[in-house]
């Protein structure tokens, strides 16, 4: 046995659950990134070489509704199994997928893969399709893993940096998927999406989560435990609430989700409106950075409730003249406020549901949440093209709306952005009256749920399927059970003082080292709530 001070123990413990959490959110990004770039080529290619809007459509429509069909199951999944083998689970999926697709490239001429009344490019494009769609897998397994390694007052700052890699993944998908099919061609952008995946799984496998055996893998469950995830929401008080308006929040978004390209469009050639997009989509990053610097604040319901309503309040007004630096800062700000608000969701389920049963209540919202704006865009573009525009169009719209709006291009549009934003204020601002609001403020400053997840209290080192335990800060301890990595197991281990332990990987990221350990990296005294 090597005995540690106890007082060293937590510094050398939690390094290594850092390292874990930032390899894995690398590793996301990659990943992420990867699928997003050939599902988005995919698109790009379909429209381009075939110019059907209606094959274009039910393409991205099927993406989105699969991703609301499977995120429970996909939730259940990660609360039976460890989080690193669902994500090694996801990628080799994600690979095997896209290996066919590949194969089929090869083996059959580009026409038959473009023929929309053959059989081929539906099976084309449904394979790529469903590797995308079980890549989303790996999204729920990174936000319980944040609860599993991450300490309760350094989550919402690493949910930033979460935000952060989503933002990276809309930067490169809106630049360069387009630059590859239009430059490259589909066949070389398919082999870089292979390669890629292929790398960034090889690099998952050097990875390792230090967990226990989920306590949901012994139990009988349905393959989608619909009936679990509504027990584990109801459980805690007003988080139902906090799904059905974020729910709410997403059907608005889904106005600007399908009237954004077009005002866009009537501002910029098509070959800007790209690159207008990518730069925009900087504000992902941004937004991300800040709370991965700053935190939510005490209360993240709060929080992401003044960011709705400022969120609402510049989409009501980025259009109100059609000034393109008036959108594109508009539309900049917009993106930087989105983090926050997924962020402050994310942080108060990491707070208020057990670690559990957090995979399914993830799943739950995404289910909700994934289905909304597509529903909304459905229902707002008709609308839009055959009452909105010709009454703005026309005499009538222009002589009542004029003084507020302008006479310049998109006025139709421009009102339905106006409407939206203000409903999205007012929802907002009500928010705070609710009974709800006061019961999930009230459950999020109180609840310890999981409170020692991140420090391993409860491990035990004699029970099958225990882990090692990194974050043993107020007993000092580190436990090794079966599924220990052996360079971990080889630690000298001190049961009554601390202990030292060694792991595999580095710290590549002054931001990420900040979020995790507010010991390191110059972090200031955590920001929340001492009761």
């Amino acid at each position: 046995m090597t005995e540690t001070s106890p007082s060293a123990a937590p510094t050398v413990v939690s390094a290594e659950g850092r390292r874990a959490f930032v390899g894995v959110l690398v590793n996301t990004a990659v990943a992420n990134v990867t699928t997003s770039y050939l599902w988005f080529a995919l698109t790009f290619w379909v429209y381009l070489e075939t110019r059907s809007v209606l094959a274009t459509g039910i393409v991205g429509g099927a993406y989105m509704l699969l991703l609301a069909i499977f995120a429970m199951l996909f939730g259940t999944i990660v609360d039976r199994h460890r989080k690193h083998r669902v994500m090694v689970f996801s990628g080799a999926v994600t690979l095997a997928a896209f290996a066919v697709a590949g194969v089929l490239w090869l083996l059959f001429p580009e026409r038959a893969l473009l023929d929309l009344g053959g059989p081929w490019f539906w099976i084309f494009a449904g394979v790529i399709l469903a590797g995308a769609v079980v890549e989303n897998m790996r999204n729920i397994a990174l936000s319980t893993t944040v609860t599993l390694l991450v300490p309760e007052d350094r989550r919402p700052n690493a949910n930033g940096l979460v935000g952060t890699v989503q933002g990276l993944s809309f930067v490169v998908t809106s630049v360069f998927s387009g630059l590859s099919v239009g430059v490259l061609g589909m066949g070389w952008t398919l082999a870089i999406a292979i390669a890629l995946t292929l790398a960034a799984l090889a690099h998952l496998l050097t990875i390792r989560i230090p967990e226990e055996r989920p306590a949901a893998a012994t139990e009988r469950m349905p393959a989608v435990d619909v009936r679990g995830a509504v027990r584990a929401v109801r459980a805690a008080p007003g988080l139902f609430a906090l799904l059905i308006f974020s729910t709410f929040n997403n059907l608005i978004g889904g106005v600007y989700l399908a009237l954004m390209d077009p005002y866009g469009l009537q501002l910029f050639p098509v070959e800007i409106w790209g690159v207008v997009l990518g730069v925009t989509a900087t504000g992902f990053i941004i937004g991300g950075g800040l709370v991965a610097k700053f935190g939510l604040g005490r209360n993240p319901i709060r929080t992401m409730l003044l960011v709705v309503i400022a969120m609402g309040v510049l989409g009501a007004a980025f259009t109100l003249r059609d000034w393109w630096w008036l959108y594109v800062a508009g539309i900049w700000i917009y993106m930087a406020l989105i983090p926050m608000v997924e962020s402050a969701e994310q942080t108060v389920i990491q707070k208020v549901v057990p670690l559990e049963t957090q995979g399914r209540v993830f799943g739950f919202a995404a289910a909700f949440e994934s289905a909304s704006a597509p529903i909304t865009a459905f229902l707002i573009a008709p609308i839009a093209e055959f009452v909105i525009i010709p009454y703005m169009d026309g005499d009538a719209g222009r002589a009542q709306w004029e003084w507020l709006l302008g006479d310049g291009i998109g006025r139709g549009i421009a009102l339905i952005f106006l409407v939206a934003g203000l409903v999205m204020v007012v929802f907002g601002a009500g928010a705070f009256l609710t009974r709800s609001y006061r019961l999930l403020s009230r459950q999020y400053a109180t609840s310890t749920v999981n409170a020692d997840v991140a420090v391993g209290e409860g491990a035990d080192p004699h029970r099958d399927g225990d882990a090692l335990d990194p974050f043993a800060v107020r007993s000092g301890a580190a436990s090794v059970g079966a599924d220990v990595d052996p360079r971990v197991a080889e630690a000298p281990v001190d049961r009554t003082g601390g202990s030292v332990s060694a792991m595999g990987g580095s710290v590549s990221a002054a931001a990420a080292t900040a979020a995790a350990d507010p010991g390191r990296g110059g972090a200031t005294e955590p920001d929340v709530d001492p009761r």
